[in-house]
C-alpha cells in the first residue's frame, strides 16, 4: 500500500462516516452511549460540545486523507512534509466542523433548569370555571409558551371563569389553585 492509497482510504472512510452521520442525524437516529454531536462530554466548548466527537473525528479523517492524497499524488513534497500538511489540513477541517456545530448550530442551546418548569407559584387565569368540588381549566405562561392545565380549588370552593389564580400545589396533573385576590390581601 502506497502513501497515496493510505490517504485515499482515509478520505473515503472519513467522507462516508461524515455522510452517514449527516443522514442518520437528519433521521434523528442516535446510537446508545453517544450524545448528540458529542454533547455533555468534558473538555469542550461552553455549550458542552467535546472537541473530540464523532463529527470532528470524521471531518479530520476526510480532510487529512483528501489533503494527503492530493499532496502525494500531485506534488513532489518529501513524505514527512506531506504528512505534516495532511495533519494540519485535517486539524483545520475538524476545527471548522467544531466551530460550526458549537457556534452556529448550538448557539442558542442551554441546559434545562427544572426550576423553570416548576408550577407551584405560577399565576394564571381560569379558562373554564371550577364548580364546587369540581375541576376547571387554567391558562398560564411559562418559558415563553402558553400552557393549560386542569385546575381545582385548594379549598374545594367554586371559582368563576376569568379569575386570576395562583397554583399552590401540583399533583398528578392537576393544579390546586387559590384566587390571586385572596393571596394579596
Amino acid at each position: 500500500m502506497t502513501w497515496s492509497d493510505f490517504y485515499l482510504f482515509c478520505f473515503l472512510v472519513g467522507f462516508l462516516l461524515s455522510a452517514a452521520s449527516l443522514f442518520l442525524s437528519a433521521a434523528h437516529v442516535h446510537f446508545p452511549g453517544h450524545g448528540h454531536h458529542g454533547l455533555h462530554v468534558h473538555h469542550g466548548d461552553a455549550h458542552g460540545v467535546s472537541y473530540f466527537n464523532f463529527s470532528t473525528a470524521s471531518a479530520f479523517l476526510a480532510w487529512f486523507g483528501g489533503a494527503g492524497y492530493l499532496v502525494t499524488r500531485y506534488s513532489s513534497l518529501w513524505v514527512w512534509l506531506g504528512l505534516g500538511v495532511a495533519v494540519a489540513s485535517g486539524a483545520a477541517g475538524a476545527a471548522a466542523v467544531f466551530w460550526f456545530v458549537a457556534k452556529v448550530l448550538l448557539r442558542h442551546e442551554r441546559d434545562l433548569d427544572p426550576a423553570d418548569y416548576e408550577k407551584v407559584g405560577v399565576l394564571g387565569r381560569l379558562s373554564a370555571a371550577i364548580r364546587d368540588g369540581g375541576t376547571g381549566e387554567m391558562i398560564f405562561s411559562q418559558e415563553g409558551a402558553r400552557r393549560t392545565t386542569a385546575a381545582r380549588s385548594e379549598d374545594g370552593s367554586a371559582i368563576p371563569r376569568d379569575t386570576e389564580v395562583v397554583i399552590t400545589r401540583y399533583e398528578k396533573g392537576i393544579a390546586y389553585v387559590r384566587r390571586w385576590d385572596d393571596l394579596v390581601q
